[in-house]
């Protein structure tokens, strides 16, 4: 009945007859621009009323349903920092100005439009990184996944307080994952990667997708760089229609300040996946049980094409459940790493679950295979992968090394079996 209330006082807030200077404009403006405006990776802008009313029909369409803006988590289920997620009044005034014929209005009321930098979003950095060459972007084919080894100037152990990943071309880059690899072991500067980048990189730093700025690390946790590392980066670019070039550069940012907190990696990952051909309903199960208090800052979960639904929750003590992350209708293309608004705390003996539900019938539309063929676990485009890595920070950090034996003990019962946890496969 509260909900019902809740939607009935939301629904009558939307104006009559609502115009796009006064009504519209604010949620385009701060939902959408951010990825069409020129020289992004959107194929059109939405900056000015003409933009807007040119597209009025399909942005009432992907809008309604909820394909646009791309954010995969159901609401409900976690609260996250920098949700793209439009509520039910704002897709109800949008398909309602539509409806009454996309009226422009005063262009009094209109809101400043945003502005776009050209430049570095936190000043200049403290080290930049380039690739050597440039990409050359196909007009057409398939996506194009690569990974860029990178040497840096790094001769001394640095903090990381922010990173920057500035494309070139953010017409043709769909998303970026950046690490920094102190292993030396022997790789070529560039070679075509899906799923894996095919190195054990000893830091994630973070990734990068249109409409996103600069990494911020967390308050006093900074993560070391060390010296000799070299810049991973695995980037996903999307042919637009005629042959294009990238030259992409992060930019570091470093305090002076040590660390006083680390984030960990807690995650759950199986390697037990085997997808009948035309199975349209196949379940993957994982767990891992904390043994000691952790902060939950943030979720990385991973899939490749024909997963449709990924969940995890942790039962704390007490049996009490904590959702971590839900997605319904899970889609490779929009993949991203989610920071909670909160931390959430989970105490000792916290039981992490995660289940993966997997689509293999000709029905899946994002089936890579026509007819649907057998799928198993690998790094491979047309393999599967199933993997939540839950971001945490012990409570007390004289505690740290009891959590490490525990996520070790769970990658050396794996040896050999059928699930493993650890470092997130990408």
């Amino acid at each position: 009945m509260i909900a019902l209330l809740l939607a009935a006082a939301a629904a009558a807030s939307i104006p009559a007859h609502p115009t796009f200077s006064r009504d519209v404009a604010p949620v385009i403006f701060k939902n959408c621009s951010g990825c069409h405006h020129d020289g992004e990776v959107a194929p059109f802008p939405l900056v000015t009323y003409a933009d807007v009313r040119g597209k009025a029909k399909l942005i009432a369409d992907v809008t309604r349903s909820r394909l646009m803006p791309p954010w995969q988590p159901v609401a409900g289920y976690g609260h996250f920092a920098g949700e793209r997620r439009l509520s039910e009044p704002q897709i109800e005034l949008i398909r309602r100005w539509v409806a009454q014929g996309a009226v422009e209005g005063d262009a009094r009321q209109l809101p400043r439009p945003p502005a776009f930098r050209d430049d570095w979003e936190l000043g200049k950095p403290d080290l930049v990184v380039e690739v050597p060459e440039p990409m050359d972007v196909p007009a057409e084919g398939p996506d194009v996944y690569q990974c860029f080894v990178v040497p840096m100037d790094v001769p001394r152990e640095r903090y990381i307080r922010a990173v920057e990943f500035f494309p070139s071309n953010r017409r043709v880059v769909h998303h970026a994952l950046l690490f920094a690899d102190s292993s030396r072991i022997a790789r070529e500067p560039r070679y075509p990667c899906f799923g894996t980048i095919g190195l054990l990189p000893s830091l994630g730093i973070g990734g990068w997708s249109p409409g996103n700025g600069a990494i911020r690390m967390l308050d006093g946790a900074a993560p070391p760089l060390q010296a000799g590392s070299r810049l991973v980066a695995q980037i996903h670019y999307h042919p637009d229609g005629k042959p294009e070039q990238d030259k992409w550069r992060v930019g570091f940012y470093f305090t002076d300040q040590a660390p006083v907190r680390r984030v960990v990696d807690v995650g759950l990952a199986t390697r037990a996946i085997d997808i009948p051909a035309g199975e349209s309903h196949y379940v993957v199960r994982q767990h891992f049980t904390v043994p000691i208090a952790v902060d939950a800052v943030g979720v990385i979960p991973h899939a490749h094409l024909i997963c449709k639904e990924m969940r995890a929750w942790a039962i704390v003590p007490g049996g009490r459940k904590q959702w971590l992350l839900n997605i319904a209708d899970w889609n490779f293309n929009w993949q991203d790493q989610y920071r909670y608004a909160a931390p959430i705390r989970l105490p000792a003996d916290s039981l992490i679950e995660m289940e993966f539900v997997y689509d293999n019938s000709a029905a899946n539309p994002r089936n890579p295979h026509s007819p649907p063929q057998r799928v198993v676990w690998g790094p491979g485009t047309d393999d599967e992968m199933a993997g939540v890595h839950i971001q945490s920070i012990p409570v007390h950090m004289d505690e740290l090394p009891e959590l490490g034996r525990a996520l070790w003990g769970a990658v050396m019962r794996s040896v050999g079996g059928r699930f493993y946890t650890g470092a997130p496969p990408q």
